[in-house]
């Protein structure tokens, strides 16, 4: 495991907990969640604290910050594929695809109830 997945590992462990803390987590749940996806070669569950945006189409953007350092995203390519994300304290599902583009990468989810 790289340095840099040591790092996020702990700041993720870190960060968790406190979108769920009764002051700090309506702060926080602005512009951060949780994410639960199935690894596409492990079979595995995932959950993990990312960044996100609204779109004004209901679409959520989720941003990956280093992407060349991170892999999680790439469970989105080609996509679509299924995804849970918790906003407003509800967890909703749908589906996500990766973009890499010129502004960086991403996640675009679409919900399912919208």
């Amino acid at each position: 495991m790289s340095t840099f997945a040591r790092v996020a590992r702990v700041v993720n462990t870190a960060v968790t907990p406190l979108l769920s803390a009764p002051v700090i987590g309506p702060l926080l749940g602005k512009s951060m969640t949780q994410i639960s996806y199935t690894g596409r070669k492990s079979g595995k569950r995932f959950t993990l604290p990312v960044a996100f945006r609204r779109q004004g189409d209901g679409t959520i953007l989720v941003g990956v910050a280093a992407a060349s350092q991170k892999t999680w995203w790439r469970n989105f390519q080609p996509g679509p594929t299924p995804i849970t994300i918790e906003l407003d304290g509800v967890e909703r599902t749908g589906t996500g695809v990766a973009k890499v583009g010129n502004k960086g990468t991403s996640v675009v989810v679409t919900l399912d109830d919208v």
